[in-house]
């Protein structure tokens, strides 16, 4: 059962006090928006360095071409475009009609030549900009239904893209590595990484300690004993959070986690 959705376009229904997080929820949402801004452009230019050849190679993803990832990166901005325009207007958009109508969308993206899947991809990515940029700011409060089915925040909708723009980028093996995603990007990632880890069960218990040039960040999971110590570089952190990499660099007995879900 889907979520309903506040009619945005009528303000008078919303509260004192939901009024008054409202300028909160839009900053938040408009540093969102100028995340994705930059992870899409780092994005579609390093598309637009690529050939046919480079397409139909096969990415970090076991059983995905780099075609694959482009064509999912594609698709993805579509449903969270879909996403966007039910927060705004009240009416349901689901990300997507079905698991089904999503892979075959993929697949058939993946058979594309690289000028039409580039074209696909700089088309998608226009389309959630001007969406975003569509928002009036009552809309950001409102809660839909998020890709997996769970009450999402109007307002993390730009984050979650984020999120999937720079980690599929990386898969590309293109250009691009873990190193190169700005500090405040890789921050807005492990929060929400680190935060679905808190919702699983049997996670084992240790404190994560990020270092940047200028701050540390820590974040304890699990519970119920001693936390083992782990530290290092925030880009060396997330890969191995989302198991694309080993965790070398980390100092501190690594603990065996259960899969992330994307």
């Amino acid at each position: 059962m889907s979520i309903p959705s506040r009619d945005v376009s009528s303000p008078t229904d919303i509260s004192t006090s939901e009024r008054a997080a409202i300028p909160d929820l839009l900053d938040r949402a408009n540093q969102g928006l100028a995340e994705v801004d930059r992870a899409t452009a780092t994005l579609v230019a390093a598309v637009c360095r690529m050939d046919d050849g480079l397409l139909r190679g096969p990415s970090l993803l076991p059983g995905w071409s780099r075609g694959h990832v482009i064509s999912h990166l594609a698709r993805n901005a579509d449903a969270l475009t879909n996403l966007l325009t039910w927060a705004r207007t009240g009416v349901e958009h689901q990300a997507y009609t079905s698991r089904a109508d999503r892979d075959a969308a993929i697949e058939e993206g993946a058979r594309r030549t690289w000028r039409v899947l580039t074209e696909d991809l700089a088309a998608a990515c226009e389309r959630f900009t001007q969406e975003g940029r569509r928002m009036p700011a009552f809309a950001w409060e409102s809660v839909i239904t998020g890709p997996k089915g769970g009450a999402l925040p109007a307002y993390l909708v730009p984050w979650l893209r984020m999120q999937e723009v720079w980690i599929h980028h990386v898969d590309l093996a293109h250009e691009v590595d873990w190193s190169h995603i700005p500090d405040s990007s890789l921050l807005a990632m492990l929060e929400r990484v680190i935060g679905g880890y808190g919702r699983k069960p049997a996670v084992p218990a240790f404190r994560l300690t990020v270092e940047l040039a200028d701050t540390r960040r820590s974040w304890r999971l699990g519970t119920g004993e001693e936390p083992v110590e782990i530290s290092g570089p925030p880009a060396v952190a997330l890969a191995w959070l989302t198991g694309r990499g080993s965790g070398e660099g980390l100092r501190g007995a690594l603990p065996g986690l259960p899969a992330w879900e994307h």
